[in-house]
């Protein structure tokens, strides 16, 4: 046993050295060299019959992060953040699972989607499935009525008693700012409100036990067509077709604040108290938009539900659109890329008393966002920078690695992202070769002679200019020099 412990220790010892040798870009004939030992040595380990064999993946739904995607993850992330701390949000977090009667009735047919916990401890847990329940469970706990907060870099939320759109508006700013500082292509936000959804269907003759089930229906327009959600509502849900028909003329329409106008003269549907009390929030909504500059992205669109059970007001859902085949045809929808709305009921249900907090939020797609930069800087076949280093210590000829070391300790002392590479006598061709290939702006070189003359040789991986720098103004020069925020692209 402690045969085989020693020759495996060997095997990873000389895996080791022959990816050292790749890194440096040794000789073709000195890694097949090291290559023929590995593979001699592994034969000598040969098979072992009692090795546990495990399955090499994730579990399904999750997925691993390399260093480039991390990168484009954590630009994403600043722009979304930097926007939220902008428009004066705290940030607060929440478990990752909550008690199973916590989220339970709370999304409707999403219910489905929620993942129960093994129970460990008497309690029966799932992870969350979103953070908006557990945002209304952690207002309803700590008694609090009146927070701005964001978690996790993608949900925004402002919770209190205010005067009406006014943060319903600021909200839908948020999301037009964000998404236009990520550069994702062009966008344009559907809103709705719950009330007017609800109104309508009234009208129509939708039953009452019906009003949710027929709301994700409709939901899912922006994904098929109207003659598929019809037979839905017919065949699978029990609507009768006529009543069917008559939501159909209402929910194809889209448009404007003059759509609103339009709706509120509809001599149906401006006589349901809460479809009436929805358009006049609406067109509220719209003077703050053009107030804000955003009304030109903002679509008033009959056809968005948004299925979750838990939204009482407006609602809205942004979506990326695809430049039109056809001069003359409308921009396609291709995808959501943020959505939110008003849940003025939802803290209500957690709280003893039932004391009611109003709410409204947003929720950036993150993931999907992530996809559009990376595949889009994949395109353009551009380096992204996995690292923040600034300067790379190096050396010009042997027996430095004490003066490296310290130079190395004083810049990180000093605040500045600096790394050296981790062999005694590296040749000074292959640290300027990491420098190019991990994106360091900046090489500071000790030699023989920077030292008798105290100074270090700075250079510019760019423009491969030298300059001598005395060694207490290095600091600052390497500080002026990289001063410019660092860019994934």
């Amino acid at each position: 046993m402690a045969e085989r412990a020693a020759l495996e220790e060997l095997v990873r010892l000389q895996g080791e050295r022959v990816r050292v040798l790749k890194q440096q870009k040794a000789s073709a004939e000195e890694i097949e060299k090291e290559v023929a030992k590995l593979l001699k040595l592994k034969a000598q380990l040969g098979p072992d019959e009692g090795k546990q064999k495990f399955v090499l993946k994730t579990p399904k739904g999750t997925r691993d992060y390399s260093p480039r995607q991390m990168a484009i993850r954590e630009k994403v992330f600043d722009v979304i953040v930097s926007c939220f701390k902008r428009h004066g949000a705290e940030v607060i977090d929440t478990p990752v699972f909550e008690l199973k009667e916590t989220l339970t009735g709370k999304y409707g047919e999403d219910s489905k989607l929620i993942y129960d916990l093994k129970d460990q401890g008497g309690e029966l847990l799932s992870l969350r499935y979103d953070l908006t329940v557990p945002f209304a469970r952690y207002l309803a706990m700590n008694k609090l009525t009146n927070i701005k907060r964001y978690h996790i870099a993608k949900d925004f939320d402002i919770a209190g008693q205010f005067d009406p759109m006014i943060p319903d508006a600021e909200c839908l700013k948020i999301m037009c700012e964000i998404l236009s500082s990520l550069q994702i292509g062009d966008f344009l936000v559907k809103v709705n409100d719950r009330r007017i959804l609800d109104g309508m269907f009234a009208i129509c003759g939708v039953p009452d036990s019906k009003f949710r089930t027929i709301c994700s229906s409709v939901d899912k327009l922006d994904k098929v067509s109207w003659e598929e959600v019809k037979n839905e509502m017919v065949g699978e849900k029990g609507l009768a077709p006529e009543v069917a028909d008559r939501i159909g003329d209402y929910v194809q329409q889209h448009g404007g604040v003059s759509l609103v106008e339009q709706l509120l003269q509809d001599p149906e549907l401006s006589q349901n108290k809460q479809a009436l009390e929805g358009l006049g929030d609406l067109k509220l909504l719209f003077e703050y938009l053009t107030l804000f500059g955003i009304a030109d992205k903002i679509s008033f669109d009959l056809s968005l539900a948004r299925g979750l059970d838990y939204y009482t007001g407006v609602i809205y859902e942004a979506v990326l659109l695809q430049t039109p085949v056809r001069a003359g045809e409308e921009p396609l929808g291709v995808g959501s890329v943020a959505a939110g709305g008003r849940y003025d009921g939802l803290v209500g249900m957690f709280d003893p008393k039932g004391r009611k907090v109003p709410c409204v939020g947003l929720s950036i797609g993150v993931e999907r966002i992530f996809s559009i930069v990376e595949q889009r800087l994949e395109a353009l076949e551009e380096k992204v920078r996995t690292t923040e280093t600034q300067v790379l210590v190096a050396s010009a000829q042997k027996k430095l690695l004490e003066e490296r070391l310290k130079l190395v300790s004083e810049l990180w002392d000093a605040g500045i992202k600096a790394e050296l590479l981790y062999k005694k006598n590296p040749k000074l061709l292959n640290q300027l070769q990491y420098c190019e290939e991990a994106g360091i702006p900046l090489v500071a070189i000790i030699g023989e002679q920077e030292l008798k003359d105290g100074v270090i040789k700075l250079r510019s991986v760019a423009s491969r200019e030298e300059v001598d720098v005395r060694r207490e103004d290095l600091v600052e020069e390497i500080k002026r020099r990289t001063s410019q925020p660092l860019c994934i692209c």
